[in-house]
């Protein structure tokens, strides 16, 4: 008898150590799984510019959540994190940005980042003999205006998604080459369209020298008052020499940015004008940022697109 209640005794017990450790093992789960419930089980990405971020929505479709620290107007030169921006950052999966010094500001936070996921300077997988450097030797880091360069960018994006989640490898591969073809369509159009404008008049002047990239593209010579970076300072000389340019090529427009003073290029207008030449406003273009999210120009086709009709049509006026 006493056999048999020590024993019954003993399998009580294990039934209610095996009922708290099922009751802990399901409370252990909810909570693992509440960021996933929230974010619908997607890769959440963070990026810094927009440029990275709405080509990546597309090539990662429904399996991610992309966000961008950088919205419309932002100058990405003189950005630093804020404390929402680590928040941002540290609740990630994926964090994605330009590299080569164009988030210069936010390298301390890449770094310590980097030691907890995985943290991808796309652009840096582009080979050094295909990058621009400047007088000094700066690296020019605006190369989304060459399109096979950010395609290269985009593919070693890809390639970090498909680490991340082998399981949807296929489909973001399938995605990327749909939008690279788009892309190689974009390039044709826009080489298409520039080469019609006279050799002579393909003179780009800008606030600061971020078109360089596109300048080789496509044959154009680009001046920006500014260098590389927002944080050089403009100088006398940059407008005079500037209005020099614009006078002995008679180029007939000149532009502003979206994420740029506009001072320093209506001193170059007002200048030029002194001499004798009038030059227009040509538009606006989109430098380092992109436009509103849901317009045209919220995209980087649409982004890619408006610059290259925006220049065609103030450089190719008739009877300038």
């Amino acid at each position: 008898m006493r056999s048999f209640l020590k024993l019954l005794t003993v399998s009580f017990l294990a039934v209610i150590v095996l009922a708290a450790c099922s009751d802990g093992s399901k409370k252990t789960t909810s909570a693992e799984n509440e960021d996933d419930q929230k974010s619908g089980g997607k890769i959440k990405i963070v990026t810094t510019i927009a440029q990275i971020a709405e080509p990546i929505s597309i090539i990662g479709g429904e399996h991610v959540e992309v966000q961008s620290l950088m919205g419309p107007g932002v100058d990405p030169h003189l950005y630093k994190a804020t404390q929402g921006d680590i928040k941002k950052l540290e609740s990630s999966d994926i964090v994605l940005y330009s590299g080569l010094n164009l988030e210069g500001n936010m390298t301390e936070a890449f770094d310590k980042i980097s030691k907890k996921k995985p943290v991808l300077a796309i652009s840096e997988s582009i080979p050094k003999d295909k990058l621009l450097n400047d007088e000094e030797g700066a690296v020019d880091p605006h190369v989304w205006f060459d399109i096979e360069l950010w395609k290269i960018s985009l593919q070693a994006a890809t390639e970090e998604l498909k680490k991340f989640s082998p399981e949807h490898a296929e489909e973001f591969e399938a995605n990327k080459e749909k939008y690279f073809n788009e892309l190689d369509e974009l390039l044709k159009e826009s080489k298409s369209k520039l080469t019609e404008i006279p050799k002579e008049k393909r003179v780009l002047v800008t606030a600061h020298d971020a078109f360089g990239y596109f300048g080789r593209a496509y044959e154009v010579e680009v001046v920006g008052l500014q260098g590389l970076s927002t944080e050089d300072e403009i100088g006398i000389s940059d407008i005079d020499d500037t209005i020099d340019i614009l006078m002995k090529y008679k180029i007939p427009a000149v532009f502003v940015e979206s994420s740029i003073n506009q001072s320093s290029i209506k001193a170059v207008i007002e200048g030029a004008e002194k001499k004798g030449l009038d030059v227009k406003l040509g538009g606006e273009l989109f430098s380092d940022a992109m436009g509103d999210a849901g317009t045209e120009e919220g995209t980087y086709i649409g982004m890619y697109r408006h610059n290259v009709e925006t220049i065609f049509a103030a450089l190719n006026r008739e009877g300038e």
